[in-house]
């Protein structure tokens, strides 16, 4: 792991270099600005590692020196990707050639920060996207069932409770007939995030809410945040089903565990066979993965529907 990290960090810190050489090298501007620039890109290298350090140190709500240090590393991981991104997309355009290296500098520090504080404020307020989901020979009981699906939460250094209790609010509202809850909702360790997550408790569906693992619950501690999401009224589906009936409609509702969890627990990898075995006769069967890269299984299993997150919405 650590030779994994110090790689990642390397090819991470060789970015940051091309940036700064891309911003600074040719920008009109004095040795302490040049200075000043590159101190900059340098703090931004090593945001990451400050950020992480203070996260895995921190496992419990105090501390508020810590969760300070995690916001401001984590926006300044935004931004570096921003600022990669940008500055690649503005080479490859030559946009240099149109602005001079003045605005090119200008233009892409600009742009990457526009974008940083526009994402930050979307990504406060969770939107709601309709999907009607038309499958073949569905019985009249299970016409209109509505299911909620929640994912990526990533409560944490940057979104906390109210965020949380946004969420619930706007779930609550659409009156679902069941929660399904795809993975990712923490960064963190369970004990330390406990009280963020709590209004969870608080969904509200006539059919149950239901939880599978993403795999950034593998990097702080999956068991303990399968524990919290039960605690919170979720059925855990690792590897599992659930038969639920509406009338006489039959919905076999499976959920598998990430395969992230198989480098933990070769047992406990994502199985999508295992998640239906023994599943007695339905008439819809839906599938909640958190990547969807287990639809590949899901058609070889008969699903009708599979649920995913990961992509962020793309």
């Amino acid at each position: 792991m650590a030779r994994r990290l110090l790689v990642i960090w390397s090819v991470w810190a060789a970015l940051h270099g091309y940036v700064g050489e891309r911003l600074l090298a040719h920008a009109p501007v004095g040795l302490a600005g040049r200075v000043a620039g590159w101190a900059a890109i340098a703090l931004l290298a090593v945001a990451p590692l400050a950020a992480f350090a203070a996260l895995w140190s921190r496992r419990a709500p105090e501390r508020p020196g810590a969760a300070a240090l995690e916001w401001v590393g984590f926006t300044g991981v935004g931004l570096s990707s921003l600022l990669i991104v940008f500055v690649v997309a503005a080479d490859v355009l030559h946009v240099r050639a149109w602005l001079g290296p003045g605005g090119f500098a200008a233009g892409v520090v600009g742009a990457a920060l526009a974008v940083l504080l526009a994402g930050v404020w979307r990504a406060r307020r969770p939107g709601v996207v309709r999907v009607r989901v038309p499958i073949a020979r569905l019985p009249p009981d299970l016409e209109g069932l509505r299911i909620v699906q929640l994912s990526d939460l990533h409560v944490g250094p940057t979104l906390k409770r109210n965020f949380v209790e946004r969420v619930v609010r706007i779930t609550n509202d659409l009156a679902p007939d069941l929660v399904a809850l795809t993975g990712d909702v923490a960064d963190g360790f369970p004990r330390a995030l406990r009280d963020e997550v709590a209004p969870l408790a608080d969904l509200s569906a006539p059919l149950g809410k239901y939880f599978v693992t993403g795999n950034h619950e593998y990097y702080w501690d999956a068991a303990g945040w399968m524990r919290e999401l039960e605690r919170l009224g979720f059925r855990v589906l690792a590897n599992a089903h659930q038969m639920l009936q509406r009338g006489s409609g039959r919905l076999l509702l499976a959920g598998v565990t990430d395969p992230s969890g198989t480098r933990q627990d070769p047992g406990r990898g994502s199985d999508a066979a295992r998640a239906v075995s023994g599943a007695p006769a339905s008439d819809v069967r839906v599938l909640l993965a958190h990547q969807p890269r287990s639809a590949y299984a899901a058609r070889t299993l008969g699903f009708d529907l599979q649920l995913s997150g990961h992509t962020h919405g793309g």
